[in-house]
């Protein structure tokens, strides 16, 4: 659901996007990313993973509700995962061809259920093979750069690339197996940079590099078990506590890498808390246009940030509010983090605990202090949980924000 807030500056939870579902999730009349820089004189195009909905009523017809229909003037890509079927590319609004073979289920010896080469039964089109789907969106990224580039279009160009991987299945081309020297996943995941790589060197050779803003950054944590991280000594979240849609850090807090040439100093570090949900307004405020009323509501700019001006001791954000995958919700306000409920919320075990008599309802924590979440502050500090509690139910009922 993160990519929800990206394209559209609502908290998710407000909308509870079902990303399973064979129906489009953003409103028609809600701006979005793409519709807004569009609206400002933008080429936007897309490739990749959508995992937004369509309006799935056949696949010989077209597919309403999809990214060209929520603002982007092409788009080349896939409904959702490759391990959720059917499996199909898409041009526009309409199948390249149709998912009318079927596709057996798939799991790699060794590993959890999902992980390695792993993909769920269903319907897949001919001209589609999963291991080709990342170097295809490639290509087809690196198409948008040259058309747009060789058009000498004075509009400019907004791309959103949307790679569905380092993402299971993990694929890895035969050039990379065995080059990493960290297995499989280590393999796939030098493929991914490979990739973006190309992609920049097609900025570069394009002659847009150096007037083009970059920024790489991940929809959720990984997918690592505690046995996994004992297996393998390594622990790809960086010593935070939990995984992929767990309300502790690990499962939401991302790298973001951005790269402005003569705008942003090569190698500064910020660290200020945004969210997926700040990219909207931030838009708005580097090409100096104004957002329509009630567009991105749960956003804030940190254009500053980016362009130096903002301190470090100045927070972007008063609050920040996260779902978990079951729907437990978290406030971060400053070091302190609120999660209401016990358990990870998420993928690691167990997800829910009931509340023991006179124990902590939630867990309270200093991250600061204590970035892996391992003490839990709950019960010392009463009024600061209340605090928590009542700006985290008013932001839930903030029915202008809705």
């Amino acid at each position: 659901v993160s990519r929800y807030g990206l394209m559209t500056g609502q908290y998710p939870f407000r909308a509870r996007p079902n990303t399973w579902s064979r129906r489009a999730t953003i409103d028609q009349a809600r701006v979005t990313l793409p519709s807004f820089l569009k609206s400002r004189g933008y080429n936007t195009a897309m490739v990749g993973k959508w995992h937004l909905g369509f309006d799935e009523d056949g696949y010989d017809k077209p597919l309403p509700g999809g990214p060209v229909d929520r603002g982007f003037d092409s788009f080349f890509g896939i409904r959702a995962s490759t391990d959720i079927p059917p499996y199909f590319y898409i041009r526009n609004d309409q199948a390249v061809m149709p998912p009318t073979l079927e596709i057996e289920a798939n799991n790699s010896e060794g590993w959890s259920p999902i992980q390695g080469a792993f993909w769920r039964k269903g319907g897949i089109s001919p001209d589609l093979q999963l291991k080709d789907v990342l170097p295809r969106f490639t290509n087809e990224a690196i198409q948008v750069i040259e058309t747009h580039a060789s058009s000498q279009s004075q509009e400019p160009l907004f791309l959103y690339l949307a790679y569905p991987a380092p993402h299971t299945p993990w694929l890895p081309d035969e050039s990379f197996i065995g080059k990493s020297g960290a297995g499989m996943y280590g393999d796939f995941t030098m493929m991914v940079d490979a990739m973006i790589g190309r992609v920049l060197k097609a900025l570069e050779l394009s002659g847009m590099q150096e007037d083009t803003l970059v920024i790489l950054s991940s929809d959720n944590g990984p997918v690592w078990y505690e046995h996994d991280v004992e297996r393998f000594d390594h622990d790809s979240s960086g010593g935070l506590r939990g995984m992929k849609a767990d309300a502790w850090e690990a499962g939401h807090r991302m790298p973001f890498i951005v790269r402005w040439p003569g705008r942003i100093r090569s190698g500064s570090v910020s660290q200020q808390t945004i969210s997926f949900t700040d990219i909207l307004p931030t838009a708005a405020a580097m090409i100096g246009q104004a957002l329509p009323e009630g567009a991105a509501p749960d956003g804030v700019s940190f254009f500053d940030v980016l362009a130096g001006r903002r301190p470090e001791a100045s927070p972007v954000r008063e609050h920040l509010v996260v779902p978990s995958g079951n729907g437990t919700l978290t406030i971060r306000k400053g070091p302190w983090k609120l999660i209401q409920g016990l358990g990870s919320g998420g993928f690691s075990k167990p997800s829910r605990i009931k509340a023991s008599e006179g124990g902590p309802r939630g867990q309270l924590y200093h991250l600061n202090q204590d970035p892996s979440e391992s003490i839990n502050l709950y019960m010392e500090h009463p009024e600061l949980v209340k605090e928590l509690e009542q700006q985290l139910k008013a932001i839930q009922n903030d029915s202008t924000k809705a």
